[in-house]
């Protein structure tokens, strides 16, 4: 069967106000073979039966042969009944009709009912699912294996006329909250596709820092009917019928989530703290270059601290340090660290090295983490140095951008050694199990590995300028 005509992504039935924007129609060939789709029913046992689990129905008939399943489905699509296994009592089976024949399913239970990775609260919503995915896997098995070929994502056609309006409204936003959020105009029917919406008009955002970023898919159960924004194809099922981007909210199939570009655009609101968040998804979230937790600290450091004693080794006051990162979190870039809040500047160069450690992904990621340490290994000063610049290139953007500015920032500190008694050794000891840590968590690699992660950072102090 062809797939539904009404698929155009011509532009020119779509006019420039986002207030008359529609979006594209859908394609609708799925959505109508789910409406297609046999309806589960459920064949009653006559009899009371003994040992019957207390989590199955009715529709649960006992220890009955498979020859008595296919009698007692009369041949009805879309039928069921549970039956035991007669080769293994405690095992339990769904014999569903399907396709004029008798499909057996070894069916388990664990507080939910499933027979493969989807889990259900009734036997009723499995049957349903599990019928509607054979219908449309045996109708259309060869249009799902071509729905990435012509995706709507690489065209978003409909979304460039948002692009001039958008952007507008994103600078207008980011002057009071910095959020990058197109669904707060009132009357404007563009919620259905806004994180399409969001990233067509980011990506063309002078302003942007086109970092790149993997999406961050999770399975989701969609309640009502859901398109996918990669190939405008319904997302069939009753649960778990696609993925959706934890950071920037796109909604796609699962086989599509594989072909989307690393393009993520993270959304403010889906970011729910400053500390712990991905580096990457908070600059990009942010449109900073990188996150504004160390471009705040660093400045209020360099304002006032540069010839403090023993700085970045001698530590804050754990409390204080913990009421920073609460007023990062809460307030943003917008977190008050002023010397009449803070006045120990410990305080803050705390805030600022808990920042990294906190890191889900170090700074010096996963990664390269034994190729620096490799690098840290070579003996001859020259070679390593070279080397180490080769990995310093494996890192993603926005990890580089970070770690030059807090290398330029370090040999700030260096200089003002005579007053502070902090050169790069010092720092490196301080910072190399900060900014880098080993992929497996052992404490005996730690141990092991912590001279090297030391001399990495002090030649990244005391070669900054060569190095970035």
């Amino acid at each position: 069967m062809a797939a539904s005509s009404n698929s155009s992504l011509s532009g020119s039935s779509v006019s420039s106000d986002a207030e008359e924007y529609q979006p594209p129609i859908w394609k609708s060939y799925l959505y109508q073979l789910q409406q297609e789709a046999p309806r589960p029913k459920r064949i009653i046992c006559p009899r009371e039966v003994e040992n019957r689990p207390k989590y199955y129905g009715r529709e649960f008939h006992g220890i009955i042969s498979r020859e008595q399943a296919d009698e007692l489905l009369g041949g009805v699509e879309g039928a069921y009944i549970l039956r035991e296994s007669q080769r293994q009592p405690g095992c339990y089976t769904l014999a569903l009709r399907f396709g004029n024949q008798t499909l057996n399913y070894r069916l388990f239970h664990d507080g939910k009912h499933f027979v493969g990775e989807k889990r259900f609260e009734s036997i009723h919503d499995l049957v349903t699912d599990g019928l509607i995915t054979l219908y449309i896997e045996t109708k259309a098995a060869e249009y799902i294996s071509k729905m990435t070929t012509n995706p709507i994502y690489e065209h978003i056609g409909y979304a460039t006329l948002l692009r001039e309006k958008v952007s507008r409204r994103l600078s207008r936003s980011k002057n009071e909250s910095r959020k990058a959020s197109v669904t707060n105009e009132e009357h404007t029917p563009v919620e259905k596709i806004s994180s399409l919406v969001r990233r067509a008009a980011l990506t063309h955002n002078d302003n942007h820092f086109n970092y790149e970023k993997t999406h961050n898919f999770k399975v989701h159960t969609f309640r009502g009917p859901h398109w996918c924004e990669y190939c405008a194809n319904f997302m069939w099922g009753l649960i778990a019928q696609g993925v959706r981007c934890s950071d920037c909210g796109l909604n796609v199939h699962k086989q599509c989530s594989k072909h989307v570009p690393n393009d993520c655009q993270p959304d403010l609101k889906r970011i729910k703290k400053v500390y712990c968040c991905d580096l990457t998804t908070l600059v990009k979230a942010h449109n900073t270059q990188r996150p504004m937790v160390v471009d705040i600290c660093i400045r209020e450091i360099e304002a006032r601290g540069l010839k403090s004693e023993g700085l970045y080794r001698v530590s804050g006051f754990t409390e204080h340090i913990e009421d920073v990162k609460m007023a990062f979190d809460r307030d943003g870039e917008k977190a008050d660290i002023s010397a009449s809040i803070y006045p120990d500047i410990n305080i803050i160069t705390g805030a600022l090295k808990l920042y990294f450690r906190d890191l889900p992904i170090p700074v010096i990621t996963y990664d390269t983490y034994s190729k620096f340490i490799e690098a840290a290994k070579i003996s001859n000063a020259d070679e390593r140095l070279e080397a180490v610049h080769e990995v310093l290139l494996l890192l993603p953007p926005a990890h580089y951008e970070t770690l030059r500015y807090l290398m330029i920032h370090l040999k700030k500190v260096t200089m003002n050694e005579k007053d502070n008694f902090m050169n790069a050794e010092n720092l490196g000891i301080v910072f190399g199990p900060t900014l880098m840590r080993p992929p497996e968590d052992s404490t005996l690699t730690t141990l092991h590995d912590m001279r090297y992660q030391k001399l990495i950072v002090q030649i990244l102090i005391e070669n900054e300028d060569v190095l970035f």
